[in-house]
C-alpha cells in the first residue's frame, strides 16, 4: 500500500522541517508544503490544489501540520480523502485568539473596524477582514484526528483544545512541560513517541 504523509508548518516554519518525519514513516513518501497563504481564504485555493497534485497514486494520505499550519488545514482539506490528520499545537479558535491579541495590543472592534488593518508591538497586524471571515467561517473537520498540546502553550488554553478535541472526537495528548513550538530534545522526542503511539494504535485497530 502506498501511503503520502504530507506535512505543513506554523508559521516562521519551513516544508523541509517535514525531512523531521521521515525516520518515523521510513515506508512511506514524505514531503513538506511549502505554501504561501497568510489568510484562510487563500489557504482554500493554494491547500486543495497542492493536495490534489500530490496525492494521485496513493493509497491513503496522513496529514501532518503545526499551528497555523493546522487551522488552515482545517479551513481548507475537510473535504478531501485523507486517513488521519495528526496536530501539533493547532490554533483550533482563531476567532479567540484574535480577540486576546486585541486584548493584548487594547484595541476595540470599533476601532479595528474603523482602521481595517493594525500593527501591533509584538508583530502582529490585526485585521477586521480576518476577523469578520473567522466569525462567518467556522471549522468544520471530521477527519480522524490526534492532537499534540504543550501545556505551557501561550496561544491556546487547556479549556479551549480540550473544548475543541471533543467537539471533533479527537485523541488530545498533553505534554505538560511543552511549549507552543515543541523544539527541545525532551519535547522532540515526546512528540516522536507520540506519532509512534499514534501509528501503532491505528494499526492494531485495524489488524483486530
Amino acid at each position: 500500500m502506498r501511503r503520502l504523509v504530507i506535512y505543513i508548518h506554523g508559521k516562521g516554519g519551513s516544508p523541509e522541517e517535514g525531512d523531521h518525519y521521515k525516520k518515523l514513516f521510513p515506508d512511506s513518501e514524505v514531503i513538506g508544503f511549502d505554501y504561501h497563504s497568510a489568510t484562510p481564504w487563500e489557504a482554500k485555493i493554494e491547500f486543495p490544489r497542492f493536495y490534489d497534485l500530490h496525492s494521485k497514486g496513493y493509497d491513503s494520505v496522513i496529514l501532518i501540520a503545526n499551528s497555523i499550519g493546522a487551522y488552515f488545514s482545517m479551513c481548507a482539506l475537510g473535504e478531501k480523502n485523507i486517513s488521519e490528520a495528526m496536530f501539533i499545537s493547532p490554533i483550533v479558535d482563531m476567532e479567540k485568539l484574535i480577540k486576546d491579541m486585541m486584548t493584548w495590543a487594547d484595541i476595540g472592534e470599533e476601532e479595528l473596524q474603523e482602521r481595517g488593518t493594525i500593527p501591533t508591538g509584538f508583530g502582529e497586524t490585526l485585521s477586521w477582514e480576518y476577523l469578520s471571515y473567522v466569525k462567518n467561517n467556522p471549522i468544520e473537520w471530521h477527519i480522524p484526528t490526534s492532537i499534540l498540546y504543550g501545556g505551557k502553550d501561550n496561544l491556546t488554553s487547556l479549556l479551549t483544545i480540550s473544548k475543541f478535541s471533543k467537539e471533533i472526537g479527537a485523541k488530545l495528548t498533553v505534554m505538560e512541560e511543552g511549549e507552543h513550538w515543541f523544539h527541545t530534545v525532551e519535547q522532540m522526542e515526546f512528540l516522536d513517541n507520540w506519532i509512534l503511539d499514534s501509528i501503532g494504535s491505528k494499526n492494531e485497530s485495524s489488524i483486530q
